[in-house]
């Protein structure tokens, strides 16, 4: 049960929510922009990055993730342009088929965006938490 004071009176007040706060999920999304408002890199394109380092295919991490390959691809330019350094390393064909792999500076990327949001990830659930204790 929960107390709440009202103007110096206590009183039993059992909240309609209180018994729903454990059934909450959290989720949020982390992206950035240039100083023109464009998108540069956020959770998605974080995620395709590392699924293609993942399945050496641009084609199937778009398949997987339901984007399409035009603009996945279009996407990765903008990254690469802002950035100044290429993500990907394309080798085509050959007998067992062409692949995609993320260039030193792709995977130095992606390891950074990693860290980066491991520790953001900790504060906002430490947050987040503290949220749910005070509606408690």
């Amino acid at each position: 049960m929960n107390y709440f004071n009202f103007a110096g009176k206590q009183g039993i007040m059992v909240t309609k929510f209180t018994s729903r706060l454990d059934n909450i999920q959290f989720h949020y999304k982390i992206w950035m922009s240039d100083s023109r408002e464009q998108g540069i890199l956020g959770d998605g394109k974080w995620q395709m990055l590392k699924l293609i380092e993942e399945k050496g295919s641009l084609k199937a991490a778009c398949d997987e993730m339901g984007y399409t390959y035009r603009r996945t691809w279009v996407n990765l330019r903008k990254i690469e342009q802002f950035f100044g350094f290429p993500l990907l390393e394309k080798h085509r064909g050959g007998s067992e088929g062409g692949n995609t792999l993320l260039t030193a500076e792709g995977k130095r990327l992606v390891k950074a965006f990693d860290t980066f949001h491991a520790s953001v990830d900790s504060v906002i659930q430490k947050g987040f938490e503290q949220f749910i204790a005070n509606l408690k």
